[in-house]
């Protein structure tokens, strides 16, 4: 069994997938992990394992690391509706990306002002086993996390 160490793409508050509102991510409909409400302002969002860059769109990444874990990261809710307003992507899909690398930068504000809930869902694509990703304390907890460090541990 391998171990994966997921990195919060971005800095805020740690939130449980559960609370997370919309029914897609928070039942695991995607695969478990968990959110990172971010600050408000524009923000870079890096990624979360090192890995190749399976699919970029201007709100939403996927990192698939060599072990073959595919951790989703998706900027905000209902987000795709902006057609890549908001978002600057920084590079490539099919780019080998290390973990900590800028993806994208976010512009908070103005997903907020379009109304849109700004939270980071970072979830194991396809997992199907709640119990096979362990939240970090600061998840557990819903305190505030920093750009990089542990947001929960994956095994496969």
């Amino acid at each position: 069994m391998t171990q994966t160490s997921v990195l919060a793409p971005v800095a805020g508050r740690a939130v449980l997938l559960a609370d997370v509102p919309d029914p897609v991510f928070s039942a695991g409909m995607v695969g478990y992990g968990a959110a990172i409400d971010p600050p408000r302002g524009v923000i870079d969002a890096v990624a979360p394992v090192s890995g190749k860059l399976l699919k970029l769109m201007p709100h939403a990444y996927i990192v698939l690391t060599p072990d073959g874990v595919g951790v989703l990261v998706h900027l905000g809710l209902d987000t795709v509706a902006l057609k890549g307003e908001g978002f600057t992507t920084h590079v490539s899909q099919g780019d080998d990306v290390t973990a900590g690398q800028v993806i994208i930068t976010y512009d908070v504000p103005s997903i907020e002002a379009k109304g849109l809930n700004p939270i980071v869902p970072v979830v194991v694509m396809d997992e199907r086993v709640s119990e096979n990703v362990i939240p970090s304390d600061a998840v557990s907890r819903g305190a505030d996390i920093a750009s990089g460090a542990s947001l929960f541990t994956a095994s496969k």
